[in-house]
């Protein structure tokens, strides 16, 4: 058997198990905030898909008389606060644009927050579907959306069909 001193030292030093441990930390707090993000974005698509009670009746009302309904009541559905889901805690109808207040069990980053969806339609010609635009996502050519864009969700949380858009 060699002498002590000439054996090899086998294995990791405290330090190098402390720089590799902080540099794992490091990456993991660097990642939370794009988990985060894409964690209430996938809530607010999922909430998103709560509107789909509200369109047709408002497509409809365009379809038949040129107008958009007033609120909820005029679009014959329930009032806001019954229309819930998962993350929604209410769909309210406001001349034809459909707002989401976002609750229940959705992230903190959004409860409380509004996610508007406006009817584009072209003007006199109600024959031409509904097109639906996202906060304030892009109006399809020749249309013109209809009511108030209440949107107050940070544009990082939004999937790109609602986000800004420069024109």
């Amino acid at each position: 058997m060699p002498p002590a001193s000439q054996r090899s030292r086998r294995g990791f030093t405290l330090i190098e198990i402390i720089v590799a441990l902080a540099i794992i930390g490091i990456l993991a707090v660097m990642a939370v905030p794009s988990i985060q993000a894409r964690l209430v974005r996938e809530q607010i698509v999922e909430g998103a898909k709560l509107a789909d009670v509200a369109k047709p009746p408002i497509a409809a009302a365009w379809a038949a008389s040129a107008a958009m309904p007033a609120d909820n009541e005029d679009a014959g559905l329930p009032v806001a606060e019954k229309l819930v889901g998962t993350y929604v805690s209410a769909v309210t109808v406001e001349n034809g644009a459909i707002h989401l207040t976002f609750g229940n069990s959705a992230n903190g980053a959004i409860k409380g927050r509004v996610l508007t969806l406006r009817p584009a339609v072209v003007p006199d010609t109600p024959l031409v579907p509904v097109a639906w635009v996202c906060a304030g996502g892009r109006v399809p050519g020749k249309m013109v959306a209809q009511g108030t864009d209440r949107t107050d969700v940070q544009d990082v949380y939004l999937p790109l069909n609602c986000r800004q858009t420069k024109e």
